[in-house]
């Protein structure tokens, strides 16, 4: 079977398009359809539906991915068995972050890394924490330095590096910045401007709400912290942000009976074997735990 057939059924299965597919392999879109019809001629049956412009697996293609996948990982396992042989630390490193975390926590880091590490690459992505996953889980990203879900991912080795404190604000002329102590069922009659509930932040906070059997009234929801910040800052609503986001702008709200949390840290997929790189940075990024 064809090493470069599997990287192209990846492409085509994760992108749903052979056009991406072929941009992301830099090759053109028949070089990739020609691919994919000598692995479906290998295997004897179709690997894909193709109606209109919608491109789902057939079962053939279903049951060929976890396995495409795994020899995905084995290969670049054993191209970094051999280069490992060098001894020394460079190279390219795939790092994906968040963009708060990239803003507020990695600045130092990089810098001490890229001090020490003067042969290594860094090509960072910025997305979404649950993006961030399901990328490591593809095996495209090596390391990831993100929001930590709530609960263990299967495959996914996660470690905490910072925890981080989570705290209700509001704009400090809001009325419920006057009130001194509060409780969540106060708070749960109020507009709130919180993480989309797709957000592992979002989670956190929804299940204290349902923890306690009680709505959430969610004018505003938004994956970008910093925009949180400012719609609050504004009198908008009421918000949960990591305690380092509190400025002048906001005031901390006393709420009774929660003390909520998250924890940032890095992620990679238990099956990869981790280069000299990756390794140096996961050392770098425990050297800067405060």
């Amino acid at each position: 079977m064809d090493v470069q057939n599997l990287s192209a059924f990846l492409q085509v299965a994760e992108t749903g398009s052979f056009s991406r597919a072929a941009q992301r392999l830099h090759l053109t879109q028949p070089a990739v359809s020609k691919r994919i019809a000598q692995l479906e001629d290998e295997l004897a049956a179709p690997l894909f539906d193709r109606i209109g412009r919608n491109i789902t697996l057939t079962e053939a293609g279903l049951a060929l991915m976890p396995h495409a996948r795994a020899i995905q990982l084995e290969l670049q396992a054993a191209e970094q068995s051999v280069r490992d042989l060098a001894g020394e630390v460079g190279g390219q490193l795939r790092l994906a972050t968040s963009h708060h975390i990239g803003l507020h926590r990695l600045r130092p880091v990089l810098a001490l890394f890229s001090e020490r590490y003067r042969n290594v690459h860094i090509d960072i992505d910025f997305m979404d924490s649950e993006q961030a996953y399901d990328l490591t889980l593809r095996g495209e990203i090596e390391l990831a330095v993100v929001t930590l879900a709530p609960s263990p991912v299967t495959h996914i080795v996660a470690q905490e590096i910072w925890p981080d404190p989570l705290a209700f604000m509001a704009q400090a002329d809001h009325a419920l910045a006057q009130s001194g102590a509060l409780t969540l069922a106060q708070l749960s009659e109020v507009p709130a401007i919180l993480p989309g509930m797709n957000t592992y932040t979002g989670q956190i906070v929804k299940a204290l709400f349902d923890k306690h059997e009680l709505p959430l009234q969610i004018s505003i929801a938004t994956n970008y912290l910093e925009t949180i910040r400012m719609m609050a800052s504004v009198g908008l609503g009421w918000t949960v942000l990591p305690h380092s986001m509190l400025d002048e702008s906001l005031a901390l709200l006393e709420v009774g009976g929660t003390d909520i949390g998250r924890s940032l840290g890095v992620i990679h997929h238990e099956g990869r074997r981790l280069s000299r790189a990756a390794n140096a940075f996961i050392e770098t990024l425990q050297s800067s735990r405060t």
